[in-house]
Order: structure tokens, then C-alpha cells, then sequence
């Protein structure tokens, strides 16, 4: 008896897991016959499901297929297996969105972005709050890069309509929910709240995070050192604060105002002389956006710690499924981005930047990664290997800022100078994509790992 499989859905085979964890995951979806990608988001179904979680789940379908705009990610269709058919197939909903392929927009970012960013962040917020819609979880993870290097707001899984369009009926909301280092101050009493405030401080969030490189605070409440200090004004001659410019602090205070009734609007933010400066880069074609979003990883070594040169010869293409994602996204913009992997199982595309390449066989490698991690204050749990027969551990944790991480650390092995040497790759399910990258600079920085990193092309 075979066991239950992932289904087609409409056309799309799902190929590899990308993401997620727990109930929910992601992977790319591959339509063979159109020679299209994308991305399928599964919420498994089990005997335990309530009828309030599938009416939640179903009400974050309706919101994100009526949102159309270029700055929010594509509500492409979506399918239901009941448990009925689990014999056959893995119950779930499955759901098909257009497959982010430029990754983390914070896993790349580089200074000179940060307007042309933050104004598209905007205009997709904006468009947000006038379909009436709030979306209550902004925060790094939920921002993606197409294939384009256009941003993408994702995740509308907390999200709640208060208007309604035709009549313009506005209502106030009561659930508590999103990350505590991006929530508003309002959402601490038990009192109901205003819905654009809400969006408008995370904004506020993902503007300061973007700036500085992390969120300022672990959350918006008196148990936060942080807090207080921005509260009473002692914060801004500390650094990362005291180095902004004058109209970014004030732009980032606009909108990090306490009073909601107070605080900036989206509007304000879009008539800030921060954000109506002109952006040069938006003039440039996709080769050079993506030229200048990677310099900094560029002028780091991250670049080439991640995509080493060992061979001088481009990347196969033997794989079907490696032409067929290279054929549907074949913009300058993802032809520059694009990472592959060269192991002993073939050479494909792998998005991540968490990833190195070691000169040492992977069996020597894997105790050194779990000793160092552990002693990074991971948790971490041996699994059964993967494709290829590659070593794996299941890590997480928590953050500088409490917020939880999981994810996966996968061993493959590689040619190296006529010997065995390892390929790591770090996939992050959950958490702050800006930990995840310190996380990995810590592994490749650790004691008995670092030793063995190669970390120029063709050399250790």
C-alpha cells in the first residue's frame, strides 16, 4: 500500500519544500505543460481541526484573492482534500500563490534600497487599507522580491476587513494578535482599536528595521528597557538612533507616534521629504537593480561565501525542472540573483543565502555544525537524511528579540580538489530573516566549523 501523496493542483505538481513548518508548508509548484512556477502554501487537515480553524483559513483566502496590486503577492487559486481521501492524498488546503523567486527582501537588502523599498511597502499598504482591509502581521518574513526585484506584501492570515467599500462603513477590532516587536502600544489594553493605526506603526517597524538592521524593541510595553528609554527620549543619543538623518528619525517617529489618533498617516508618510526624494535606482534596468541590491553582499564576501566559483563553467542544465524555472523567470533581475548549488548530486537552483561550502566530507562536518550551533544556544535535532541520502538537522530557537525561529540545516556532498567537501545550506521555516542571516554568519564564524569554511573561490 502506498502512502497518501501531495495532489495536483490544477495543473502545478508540488516538487520541493521552500518553507514552513508544523501545520502549514510551502513548496514550488511546477506546471509542466504551461512551463510555470509557482508557490503552494498546504495547511494540513486532521481529525483535530475545527470548524474555526477552516473558517479562519478560508476567510485569509477570500481577503488575499480579492487584493490585486502589484506590490502584494498573487492569490493564484486554491484547492481542498478533505480527509475522506487520505488514503490517497495528503489532506489539506492548498493554496497557489505566485512563487516569490528573488527571496527575503531583508536576506538582500543594501542601503541605497531603502526608499525605493519602503515606497513600494507604502503604495501596497495603501491600497490595502482602501480595499478595506487590514493586514495586522507586518514584519521582515511576510516582504518578498518577484522575479522582477518588485516587493511583495505576503501572508494575510491575521488579516480583517473594517470597511466595507460600497458604503465606506469603518468598525473598530478587538483581537490581540500579531509579533510583539512590531505590535502598537494600543494593542496592550483590552480596549477596541482603530485598523489603519495598527498597519501604520508597523510600518513605522519594518522602517526602522531597514534603517538600523533590527527592530528597536522586543515589544511596545514597560518590560522593554528600549521602549522606555524612546518613550522618555533617552534613546535618541544612543546609536543606531542618534546616526539617522534628520528627516528619517522624523519620519520614523511620525510614525512610530504612542496616540494612534496622533501617529502618521499612510498619506503623511507618502508626502514625507524622506520618502519624495527621487530614487535613481528606479530609473535603471532589472540587471542593474539587481547589480545594486547585492553590492553589499558583494563588497562583504557574502556573496561569494554563499555562490563560490569552483569550476569556471556555468550552471547544467540537465535538469527539466531546473530549465523550466530558469525559462519562467528569465529576468536580468533573477539571472543576477540566482544561486546554484554544485554537489555530488548534480548542480540546481537554491535560493538561500544561508549557505556554505566547507573542505571537509559531510560526516566530518555535521557533529561540528550541532556542537557549534548548540553552543550558539540552538536547539538541535537530528533527522532522517534527505534527497541524496543528505544529513540533516531540524534547529530553533528563539532571537535577540524572543522571537521564535525554526528550520533546517542540510549536508550534501561536493568535489573538492579531487576530495570529498561539504555544502551546507541553512532553510529557515519560520522567524526573522535578518536573525537567520546573523545566525548563519555566527556558524561560519564559529569555532570548530569556521576552521573548515572555504571562503574564497577555489580556496579555504
Amino acid at each position: 500500500m502506498t502512502s497518501p501523496k501531495y495532489p495536483k493542483v490544477v495543473g502545478y505538481d508540488l516538487v520541493q519544500q521552500i518553507g514552513g513548518g508544523g501545520f502549514s508548508r510551502v513548496f514550488r509548484a511546477v506546471n509542466v505543460a504551461e512551463h510555470r512556477v509557482a508557490a503552494c502554501k498546504v495547511i494540513t487537515l486532521t481529525a483535530e481541526t475545527t470548524d474555526k480553524e477552516r473558517k479562519t483559513v478560508e476567510k485569509e483566502m477570500r481577503i488575499h484573492a480579492a487584493l490585486k496590486h502589484d506590490n502584494i503577492l498573487e492569490f493564484l487559486n486554491a484547492v481542498v482534500v478533505e480527509l475522506k481521501h487520505r488514503a490517497h492524498y495528503v489532506p489539506g488546503i492548498y493554496m497557489l500563490l505566485e512563487l516569490a523567486a528573488g527571496g527575503d527582501l531583508f536576506d538582500k537588502i543594501a542601503p541605497d534600497w531603502r526608499i525605493f523599498y519602503f515606497n513600494q511597502l507604502i503604495a501596497g499598504m495603501d491600497y490595502i487599507h482602501k480595499e478595506g482591509v487590514c493586514h495586522r502581521d507586518l514584519k521582515p518574513e511576510n516582504l518578498l522580491l518577484d522575479v522582477a526585484g518588485t516587493l511583495k506584501i505576503s501572508d494575510f492570515g491575521l488579516s480583517s476587513v473594517f470597511k466595507l467599500k460600497d458604503t465606506g462603513r469603518t468598525r473598530t477590532l478587538t483581537e490581540r494578535c500579531g509579533s510583539l516587536p512590531y505590535v502598537a502600544p494600543e494593542l496592550n489594553s483590552d480596549q477596541p482599536y482603530e485598523a489603519e493605526p495598527i498597519d501604520v506603526w508597523g510600518v513605522g517597524v519594518i522602517l526602522y528595521t531597514l534603517l538600523a538592521g533590527n527592530t528597536p524593541w522586543d515589544e511596545p510595553t514597560q518590560h522593554s528597557p528600549e521602549f522606555m528609554r524612546y518613550l522618555s527620549g533617552e534613546i535618541f543619543q544612543e546609536l543606531p538612533w542618534s546616526r539617522f538623518s534628520g528627516e528619517a528619525l522624523s519620519l520614523v517617529q511620525g510614525l512610530l507616534t504612542i496616540d494612534p489618533r496622533e501617529r502618521f498617516t499612510l498619506e503623511d508618510a507618502f508626502q514625507h521629504p524622506w520618502c519624495s526624494r527621487p530614487s535613481q535606482l528606479a530609473k535603471q534596468g532589472s540587471a542593474s537593480l539587481a547589480e545594486a541590491l547585492t553590492q553589499s553582499l558583494r563588497s562583504s564576501g557574502d556573496l561569494e561565501l554563499a555562490s563560490p566559483d569552483f569550476s569556471q563553467r556555468n550552471p547544467s542544465k540537465d535538469d527539466e525542472d531546473e530549465i523550466m524555472l530558469s525559462a519562467a523567470h528569465s529576468t536580468q533581475f533573477t539571472q543576477t540573483l540566482m544561486l546554484f548549488s554544485q554537489t555530488q548530486s548534480g548542480t540546481r537552483y537554491t535560493p538561500h543565502l544561508t549557505r556554505f561550502y566547507a573542505g571537509i566530507p559531510p560526516d566530518q562536518l555535521f557533529p561540528l555544525v550541532g556542537e557549534d550551533l548548540s553552543a550558539l544556544g540552538v536547539t538541535c535535532r537530528e533527522a532522517p537524511p534527505g534527497e541524496g541520502g543528505a544529513l540533516r538537522l531540524r534547529i530553533g530557537g528563539q532571537d535577540a528579540r524572543k522571537e521564535v525561529f525554526r528550520g533546517w540545516v542540510q549536508l550534501e556532498s561536493f568535489e573538492y580538489r579531487g576530495a570529498q567537501g561539504a555544502f551546507c545550506v541553512m532553510q529557515k521555516d519560520s522567524g526573522n530573516p535578518i536573525s537567520w542571516r546573523q545566525l548563519w554568519r555566527a556558524l561560519i564564524q564559529s569555532p570548530h566549523v569556521g576552521a573548515h569554511v572555504l571562503r574564497k573561490a577555489g580556496g579555504a
